[in-house]
């Protein structure tokens, strides 16, 4: 394989796997064998389903503003903050005024995500 194929840009709405996950919630999946990349965008005020999975869970708000719901907590996030999100804890985003853009890390690589379509795959 040509490294070339290993290089993306985050900006790119054509790059990656598309995935519709909630009502103006859409993430672009990026997948390796130990990590999985998520360009996470949601639209103003969108929020997305509150679920769980075994997967470990990092992410950092690269744009706009959010309420970062995890577990019984809900934490207001602005640009440049991050987080994790440890498996098995009840998590969900909730978009500000202007929206927002996340970028979440998964390890080991989220199986449902491998594959285009719509919902978090897990509840």
């Amino acid at each position: 394989m040509s490294q070339k194929e290993e290089f993306h840009n985050i900006d790119n709405p054509d790059d990656g796997l598309f995935r519709e996950l909630a009502a103006g919630v859409t993430t672009r999946i990026f997948s390796g064998e130990q990590a999985m990349l998520s360009v996470v965008t949601l639209a103003p005020h969108a929020q997305g389903t509150l679920h769980h999975h075994p997967e470990e869970q990092w992410g950092v708000l690269l744009d706009g503003s959010a309420i970062r719901v995890q577990g019984d907590e809900e934490i207001a996030v602005k640009k440049g903050d991050f987080w994790r999100t440890p498996g098995n804890v009840p998590h969900t985003m909730r978009a500000g005024p202007d929206g927002a853009r996340v970028l979440d890390i998964f390890s080991p690589p989220r199986p449902e995500y491998k594959k285009a379509g719509s919902g978090f795959g897990t509840t």
